[in-house]
């Protein structure tokens, strides 16, 4: 999954952990992992915000102690290390963990490991940078592309008194990264005809403000933190525009400032490659992506990787994305047990979900059996109600005609913890629901059907 980075009105921790939510990312299992780091000294909880007319989410971090302590780099790491994160969540936190002492080491001119400071051992700012790491894991992020950071522009008061913007820490971890700094850049309307809106839809200056086109700057103050430097410095190997891609979901990350004609916000897109040349990934208008006939498999033998990972790796190849992704117990040389690990994806998909295996399992050989042939049924996504929570069946059909119709167990979990209620009287009533709507082998398509695109769902 590759997820374009959005920074050009500026990044705090915070603001970048709202947006991965907003994308998909599910906040009580972000909160789990803050608990495993550090028990009960920080709630997150998330609410529908906007920012200069356009909704986003924001993230609320309370932190639960009394005077939280000034942690040094080496009390972090230890922290990170004694909590047994997914391995992916701490190799991305410990490398923000990092860069922040390491850039503190220089402005103080010490080791870092002798870093003593706020930034990094602030209760809030472990939950910013462990959220965020195991959010990019939850929504299967395997490349970041960001954008030019707006740093703002005045001064901030820190710990060590009154600084100018940038402070010393973000200037030290914008080496090498394009940044801006300044005011807001003038906020101009649009012209009649320009768009199919007008210029009075926004919330900026336009005809309202101090001679049209031509509006004062706005200034804003420290608009990029150290944590949302170090954050984007650790995500993102590459910026520049959003690159070609498939959309899967956007999200919108809201900072605690109400900026005057620009919105405070951070945004993430998230998608597949998009196709150059080929065919594996055409749409047709108003259609979802079309399941490929030509796919490649790919096999791996693996017999000494801890059992408890198999599930992260198979979640971590569909989000990367895997047709599907399979496990067969198997009898390796010697006798010992194993699995055979299979991957069905599309050609063009082959070598970077192969480098997926590779980074995620113990194997040194992955096969690869090239343009396969396979006949797959049309499909759709039809809503039914369930507890007034609405679940996806999945309708597989020839023509019009249904085939098969089932319950999209991820939707029929969710319902379970939202309700409380057992998996198996959600299914049930599903399937219930799906019989009433008619949703039934041999039952016939209404050519209107409000057909849904797949999202994040192997084909």
């Amino acid at each position: 999954m590759i997820c374009w980075l959005d920074t050009s009105a500026g990044v705090a921790g915070d603001m970048l952990l709202g947006a991965l939510v907003d994308a998909g990312a599910a906040l009580p299992q972000i909160q789990a992992v803050v608990d495993q780091v550090v028990p009960g000294s920080v709630r997150l909880s998330q609410r529908q915000t906007v920012r200069q007319g356009q909704r986003a989410t924001k993230v609320e971090v309370e932190v639960l102690v009394d005077d939280p302590p000034h942690r040094a780099w080496a009390q972090v790491r230890a922290l990170v290390h004694q909590a047994g994160l997914h391995p992916d969540t701490a190799a991305l936190a410990l490398r923000v963990f990092g860069l922040l002492a390491q850039a503190e080491g220089r402005v103080h001119g010490i080791d870092p490991e002798q870093v003593h400071f706020h930034e990094v051992g602030a209760l809030d700012s472990i939950a910013d940078v462990v959220g965020v790491a195991e959010a990019v894991r939850l929504l299967g992020i395997d490349r970041v592309v960001g954008t030019v950071v707006a740093v703002g522009e005045g001064t901030v008061r820190v710990a060590h008194g009154l600084m100018p913007v940038p402070v010393p820490a973000v200037a030290q971890l914008a080496i090498g990264w394009p940044t801006r700094g300044g005011g807001l850049p003038p906020v101009l309307s649009h012209e009649p005809g320009e768009h199919d809106h007008l210029a009075s839809d926004h919330d900026g200056y336009g005809d309202r403000g101090p001679g049209r086109g031509r509006p004062e700057q706005i200034m804003v103050g420290e608009l990029a933190t150290p944590t949302g430097m170090a954050l984007v410095r650790a995500l993102a190997a590459t910026w520049g525009e959003q690159p070609p891609l498939v959309t899967r979901a956007v999200g919108i990350g809201a900072g605690t400032k109400d900026l005057p004609g620009r919105p405070n916000v951070v945004r993430v897109v998230l998608g597949d490659p998009a196709p150059v040349g080929g065919t594996d990934h055409s749409l047709r208008a108003g259609e979802s992506d079309e399941p490929p006939t030509e796919v490649s498999e790919l096999a791996a033998n693996v017999d000494d990787l801890d059992p408890r990972l198999w599930p992260g790796v198979l979640d971590r190849l569909l989000a990367a994305g895997a047709l599907d992704a399979w496990l067969v117990p198997a009898t390796m040389k010697h006798g010992r047990p194993g699995q055979l690990l299979g991957v069905l994806c599309r050609p063009a998909d082959a070598d970077r979900l192969t480098e997926v295996i590779f980074a995620t399992t113990s194997t040194i050989g992955v096969r690869r059996h090239a343009r396969l042939r396979r006949r797959t049924l049309e499909r759709c996504w039809l809503p039914v109600t369930v507890d007034d929570h609405s679940v996806r069946i999945k309708v597989a059909h020839q023509g019009q005609v249904i085939v098969q119709a089932t319950p999209e167990f991820a939707d029929v979990a969710e319902v379970a913890r939202g309700t409380g209620r057992e998996q198996r009287e959600i299914l049930r009533r599903a399937e219930a629901a799906a019989v009433a709507a008619g949703l039934v082998a041999g039952a016939v398509l209404d050519e209107g059907s409000p057909k849904q695109p797949k999202t994040h769902l192997n084909q």
